[in-house]
């Protein structure tokens, strides 16, 4: 029997029907069986200041600190605004990258995310392979996950209707399992 795989998801989404929110429920549906999905909240998250950090950083800092860190591997599910990832994703981001030891660290990471353009989350997600770069995060290549044109994909409920997506979505957990094993070697 095969050791279960411990994900945390991380929407960079705030909002309550965000079709973001809805691909990572999904991601929870489609998960292989020897793997689990914890959602980690970034909402309360102060603004990063460093004068901030220097009396301590916050509790829901470090909550989701001690989510990564106990995890196997990582989900970011991003928005695209403005060409690039959301202000509250980068926001957790920064806060997790000041703490040592770092709890990204050598994370392999899977990345998808849900937009009403045609490009889904392509730009963001390339700007958010170069973070994940930077801290030291191993992202999967393959298989993009770009949700396009989200608004025809999801219901008013936000439930996925589009079969094809799920499948996608489906195959990326598959992969991130297999890409974490690697890494646990």
């Amino acid at each position: 029997m095969a050791q279960t795989i411990k994900i945390v998801g991380i929407c960079g989404s705030l909002r309550q029907a965000s079709y973001n929110k809805a691909a990572l429920r999904v991601a929870g549906e489609v998960l292989p069986p020897d793997m689990t999905l914890e959602t980690a909240e970034i909402g309360d998250f102060p603004l990063y200041n460093a004068d901030l950090q220097a009396g301590g950083f916050p509790a829901p800092v470090q909550r989701v600190a001690g989510q990564v860190k106990a995890a196997d591997g990582l989900l970011f599910v991003t928005p695209e605004y403005n060409f690039s990832i959301s202000g509250v994703l980068k926001n957790a981001i920064d806060w997790l990258s000041r703490l040592s030891p770092q709890p990204c660290d050598d994370k392999p990471v899977a990345m998808m995310g849900a937009a009403a353009s045609a490009l889904g989350t392509g730009r963001a997600q390339y700007d958010l392979r170069r973070i994940c770069v930077f801290l030291n995060m191993h992202p999967l290549n393959k298989p993009e996950v770009f949700i396009g044109a989200a608004h025809t994909k999801f219901d008013a409920a936000g439930k996925l209707t589009d079969e094809p997506t799920r499948e996608f979505i489906k195959q990326l957990m598959a992969a991130l399992d297999v890409w974490v094993r690697r890494f646990k070697g």
